[in-house]
């Protein structure tokens, strides 16, 4: 690990993390407020690296803050059962899911649409704009 302590600027190269958004995260309370020096420099040790690495793992996953924040508090335990981590894990696996299959659902109605249109035809049969214009008259 990269010796302590850093500041922000330095924090921000070795997390791959942007400076704006370590200072959300703090704000948020997923960071702890470092300690500061004399001159008001924030001065970050190595937990609070391997803290931002585990942060920006788990947003590149997509779980959201709250899910985050959870995960963190019960990482700070780490003398209780991993039920809970997995709870989460397990609701985002369905949420994730879930939105696969209304994308799966999105990609069959764009492919039938796009391979019922006439691409020599005229825009009055042209089964894009059709499809669009019946869901638009569904829903009105």
């Amino acid at each position: 690990m990269t010796a302590s302590p850093f500041t922000i600027g330095k924090l921000s190269t070795a997390s791959g993390v942007k400076v704006p958004t370590i200072r959300f995260y703090e704000q948020s309370g997923l960071l702890p407020e470092p300690p500061r020096t004399a001159s008001d420099r924030r001065l970050y040790d190595d937990g609070a690296l391997r803290r931002l690495a585990f942060i920006r793992h788990a947003r590149q996953l997509g779980f959201d803050l709250d899910a985050i924040r959870s995960l963190l508090e019960l990482s700070d335990l780490p003398d209780h059962t991993c039920e809970a981590a997995n709870r989460i894990a397990e609701q985002h696996l369905q949420a994730v899911s879930d939105k696969i299959r209304r994308l799966k659902a999105l990609e069959r109605e764009l492919a039938r649409m796009t391979k019922a249109c006439a691409v020599d035809g005229s825009i009055s049969a042209c089964k894009v704009i059709e499809v669009l214009q019946d869901a638009e008259c569904r829903h009105a």
